[in-house]
């Protein structure tokens, strides 16, 4: 499993309520989440975001409110992953449960800049900076976890399996 895209760049301690402000929770459309994702923080996010792309923040990425609304919301607006230092576990646990991939690597933070071009292979770890050359090494996913994101998410994963 792999992902690559340009780089969006944040700040340590982004809560969910402001990758998906609370003002927009009466609903759950991942379409609609979307369209006002991180606009706290930056009105042009989804304006500027493409299919693919990555965002790179610092520490304690998702902390706050356990809703799941704020991956949603992330994987809607076409990010295909995101690298930390750290994760809010609850964060963590949520992407893994509705299907985006994550990864957390202290070095890589430090080495990406906001607009370079990354690659990332879950099955190794390997995050490359294709803009500048050099490589880092994140913890890969167990298979049983790239599998849940394969399928897009926990409940489709269970679905398939139940299906056999």
């Amino acid at each position: 499993m792999k992902a690559r895209g340009k780089v969006f760049r944040s700040k340590d301690n982004v809560d969910a309520d402001v990758i998906i402000p609370a003002r927009y929770l009466n609903t759950s459309v991942p379409e609609e989440l979307a369209k006002h994702c991180m606009e706290d923080i930056d009105k042009d996010f989804v304006n500027n975001v493409k299919q693919g792309d990555i965002i790179v923040a610092d520490k304690n990425f998702g902390c706050g409110s356990s809703r799941e609304h704020a991956p949603i919301a992330i994987k809607a607006s076409g990010i295909s992953c995101v690298i930390a230092s750290t994760f809010a576990r609850i964060f963590y646990r949520n992407s893994i449960n509705i299907g985006l991939p994550i990864i957390e690597c202290e070095e890589a933070v430090k080495g990406i800049s906001a607009g370079d071009k990354v690659s990332v292979d879950f099955d190794t770890g390997v995050i490359t900076n294709e803009t500048t050359g050099k490589s880092f090494k994140g913890e890969p996913y167990p298979e049983f976890m790239q599998n849940i994101i394969k399928a897009g998410g926990l409940i489709p994963y269970i679905n398939a399996k139940n299906a056999k």
